[in-house]
């Protein structure tokens, strides 16, 4: 790409609702520089840092991860564009920690697509960002249909992205040249997508929102361990005694220890399909055990062992030590409940949510983005006796809504809340 084709991608306004009109995308090949060399040693990472804290403007930052093929969910490889430094491949493999990278660009905009993804692994490596832009949740709050990264840069920028290597194993070592190739596109365009979605919603009045909500990503801490992950077992609804869940929650535990020790994903050392059918049948021996789907194939008599054996511990436990029926959950039950339960806190719900989507339909934006749906049942369900709009403003912002938020809904739920007044 030339310098003029440069700066005319970054001019590119396009308004959503004709994001499916117009010519056909250019497909983007090769990256402008070519390939950049992967970054695997002390000294390559040092000139990298350089290079990149010597640069101009945001930088656009990219993680690939290899989901489905290794445990958890670290990177394996790391993208990075900037003006004035050209790209960057960083292998986080070979260079663990890069806390020295991520505080040469601590004063710098982080641009990324999707960045509740990559912040997690990014954080691993020592690399937290104070500043971000995400294209991706621009892309939602500007009124795009499709934010995946290949739509909005064909949509916003004219250009098509080959999008072939997504999926692909990137603890692959070496890494083949396509995929190279493709890692290196997926950050060639970031900056340029910023600078178009920043126009865009500039034009549409919501960049201010924008702002608010990259930098309640930037600041949120990291999410606390899930508690009891085996319930989220696929399959698990099937499973209503409370000795068949404790056999789920044996070799969930016993995979998940499994595939730590082999950095394995849990899926390939057994799937969630035959550790539910374990669950329903209770074998009561290895033959038995091995007859099930899923724990014949490709594992000897010791896997089918430890298998049994996890069942086996299941079955010793006495009914005080048993998994309860479902989880203890705190806020509202589920809102199929509420007309039995509470009539007046449904028909508060109902009105609530007829009001927030057409006001997210009027600003074209998704419902979820204008409010969480969470945050609306709490407060139907539980409103303050003070429904005032300064009131309900409180319970919002408590509940970790941004002001834009609570301004664009506070006069509509604060109507919802009055019209249908909790009983006494």
């Amino acid at each position: 790409m030339t310098d003029a084709q440069e700066t005319e991608t970054r001019t590119a306004r396009v308004q959503p609702s004709s994001q499916d009109s117009g010519p056909a995308p250019v497909p983007l090949l090769e990256p402008r520089e070519g390939i950049p060399p992967v970054t695997a040693t002390a000294q390559e990472l040092a000139r990298v840092v350089e290079r990149f804290a010597g640069g101009s403007g945001p930088v656009a930052v990219d993680a690939e991860r290899a989901s489905g093929y290794r445990y958890g969910q670290r990177a394996y490889l790391i993208q990075l564009r900037r003006r004035g430094a050209g790209s960057a491949l960083v292998d986080p493999v070979a260079c663990p920690d890069l806390t020295v990278l991520g505080d040469a660009l601590r004063d710098t905009e982080w641009v990324l697509h999707a960045a509740t993804q990559d912040l997690p692994c990014l954080r691993e490596i020592g690399m937290i960002p104070e500043r971000l832009f995400d294209t991706e949740l621009a892309g939602r709050l500007a009124g795009f249909a499709r934010v995946g990264l290949g739509p909005m840069t064909e949509n916003v920028l004219g250009y098509a992205l080959e999008k072939g290597h997504s999926a692909v194993d990137w603890s692959t070592r070496p890494l083949p040249e396509p995929w190279l190739r493709y890692a290196a596109l997926d950050v060639e365009l970031l900056v340029d997508l910023r600078d178009a979605l920043e126009e865009e919603l500039t034009a549409q009045g919501k960049l201010d929102w924008a702002l608010q909500e990259f930098a309640a990503i930037a600041a949120a801490p990291p999410p606390p361990p899930r508690k009891d992950p085996w319930r989220r077992t696929s399959g698990m609804h099937k499973v209503r005694r409370r000795r068949q869940m404790a056999v789920v929650r044996e070799l969930w535990t016993t995979r998940d220890r499994i595939a730590q020790r082999r950095d394995l994903s849990p899926g390939k050392i057994l799937g969630d399909a035959a550790i539910v059918e374990a669950a329903l049948a209770m074998p009561a021996d290895v033959p038995a055990m091995a007859a099930l789907p899923g724990f014949a194939q490709r594992m000897g008599k010791r896997g089918i062992d430890q298998w049994f054996a996890a069942v086996e511990r299941a079955r010793a436990l006495p009914d005080r030590e048993l998994p309860q029926q479902g989880q203890h959950v705190t806020g509202p039950p589920p809102p199929r409940a509420w007309a039995d339960r509470d009539p007046v806190a449904a028909a508060r719900l109902a009105a609530a949510r007829a009001a927030v989507t057409a006001r997210a339909e009027e600003l074209s934006l998704p419902q979820e983005n204008l409010i969480t749906p969470d945050t609306v049942r709490r407060v139907c369900w539980e409103p303050p006796a003070d429904t005032s709009e300064a009131a309900v403003g409180e319970v919002l912002r408590a509940h970790g809504a941004r002001e834009w938020q609570i301004e664009q809904t506070v006069p509509l739920l604060t109507v919802a809340l009055a019209a249908t007044p909790a009983e006494e």
